[in-house]
């Protein structure tokens, strides 16, 4: 049987097609969550900075996860982009992204957004790269806290939340995005992405599920 044209699938169908080839399988939420917070700062939300993204709802959406996870009990992890005045230690990522210079050390526009800044006690991991995993000691850290489950929040959903995400797997932790928690500069970016995500690495879940799952939490 010829399996039907991607152009002229509709979105019921295509779930249909993905879960019938054996894609979708939910993961659940596992015992030990964490929430990471990937990325969210001033770069993504100032209206004049090369990165704005229109992001003000995900950024709302993960104040509310973040108040959640802190009355929980939770391990949480921050995560920020830095890099040196020359930009040397960004490689080619750094040469491949002009706006990655928003977040050479010591602009106001890599700090958190309103809302998600760090308390004491909570780790930051300062990353170069897209992932939170990579070059970073942050597998170390929640294989050390005992963690099962990272609940993603942040930005951007094609970017550093898809690779935290699939690194996440990759490492063995249970990677869950938060949908309205996450977003991108475009719409049709950032729901291709969700969807690529939840049939092959992750479990893309709503805000609601996640908030009722981390109040249930002992």
């Amino acid at each position: 049987m010829t399996p039907p044209s991607r152009d002229s699938t509709s979105e019921s169908d295509l779930d249909l097609d993905y879960k019938t080839a054996g894609f979708s399988k939910r993961l659940g939420f596992g015992r030990r969550p964490a929430l990471v917070v990937i990325d969210f700062c001033h770069a993504y939300l100032d209206a004049d900075s090369p990165l704005y993204a229109g992001v003000e709802d995900a950024r709302v959406s993960s104040e509310r996860l973040l108040r959640a996870s802190r009355a929980a009990g939770i391990p949480i992890i921050h995560t920020r982009v830095e890099f040196q005045p020359d930009g040397a230690n960004g490689g080619v990522f750094f040469r491949k992204v002009d706006a990655l210079r928003c977040f050479i050390e010591g602009n106001p526009l890599g700090e958190p957004g309103p809302g998600l800044e760090p308390q004491p006690g909570e780790v930051v991991v300062t990353k170069q790269y897209a992932s939170a995993f990579f070059g970073t000691s942050l597998a170390s850290t929640l294989t050390a806290l005992g963690v099962d489950t990272l609940i993603h929040a942040g930005v951007s959903t094609s970017g550093c939340v898809r690779a935290t995400a699939l690194d996440a797997c990759q490492h063995g932790f249970v990677p869950i995005v938060v949908r309205e928690a996450v977003g991108d500069r475009d719409q049709g970016v950032h729901d291709a992405n969700l969807f690529d995500l939840d049939a092959k690495y992750a479990d893309v879940v709503s805000e609601d599920e996640t908030l009722a799952y981390l109040h249930g939490l002992d």
